[in-house]
């Protein structure tokens, strides 16, 4: 198996402005993600930036950058501009690791590579793992995955999906959780280059629309997406000033990363 991990940085952030250039333990927070990605089998880490100031951080540290169009809607648009530059095979596999997860695991980034290499079917690879907290069951921004029997994404849903009719009563939210546990969907992806490129130009889905969640687009147009479940939560991502400060604790109390 081979895949290049693609890292889109955007410099603009409502909450967290300039966000892939925070100082976490001494290195700019991309920089930090690209690190992580690289100790995964990733053959090439690149990070797709917006803004001159990102390319000429990763350029410092050693890392791979490359500059893109600064008014994409949305990081596909900025992934499949990566993968023309880069000049990336139809079926070359690429993984999107978000340029706000400086503690990913580099095994996770594998296992989603694999998970799309093992499904040659399926256009779009993803992760899950299962849910133990009734409250983040039933909170709108924990996404979950309903899989079939390949283990390729059924749907993706805000809601508290699948919905245990006998462990609800008169219709009110459950009180415990369905068996077998329901999985959180983990906002990590692998694509067919090929796929990438295509993306953009499918016609947005109106459940898409309903679910702000991208990723229905390609079921909505018969693509499968691969789920590989994980045993255990990813490591916090940073939106917020708040998560930031928190994840340059967690630097500050353990080893170098």
């Amino acid at each position: 198996m081979s895949f290049t991990v693609l890292v889109p940085a955007r410099l603009a952030s409502t909450r967290l402005p300039n966000k892939p250039l925070a100082d976490i333990a001494g290195l700019p927070m991309v920089v930090r993600v690209a690190r992580r990605a690289s100790q995964s089998a990733a053959v090439r880490v690149v990070v797709a930036g917006d803004d001159a100031a990102i390319v000429k951080a990763c350029e410092k540290h050693g890392v791979e950058a490359i500059l893109t169009r600064q008014d994409h809607p949305s990081g596909s648009d900025r992934l499949a501009e990566a993968c023309e530059q880069l000049g990336l095979d139809g079926d070359d596999i690429v993984v999107n690791v978000q340029g706000d997860e400086p503690l990913i695991d580099p095994a996770l980034i594998n296992a989603v590579a694999s998970a799309l290499a093992t499904h040659p079917e399926a256009a779009m690879s993803t992760a899950a793992h299962e849910i133990d907290s009734l409250d983040d069951f039933l909170n709108p921004n924990v996404v979950k995955v309903v899989l079939d029997a390949q283990g390729n994404a059924l749907y993706f849903s805000r809601a508290p999906i699948p919905w245990w009719r006998d462990g609800s009563a008169n219709r009110a939210p459950p009180s415990v959780l369905p068996i077998p546990a329901p999985l959180r969907h983990i906002g990590i992806y692998g694509y067919r280059a090929g796929f990438v490129r295509s993306f953009p130009s499918l016609t947005p889905a109106p459940i898409e629309a309903t679910e702000a969640l991208e990723q229905l687009r390609a079921l909505w147009h018969g693509h499968r997406i691969a789920v590989h479940v994980s045993r255990a939560a990813p490591g916090p991502g940073i939106d917020t000033p708040e998560d930031l400060e928190r994840v340059r604790a967690i630097f500050a109390a353990g080893p170098a990363r």
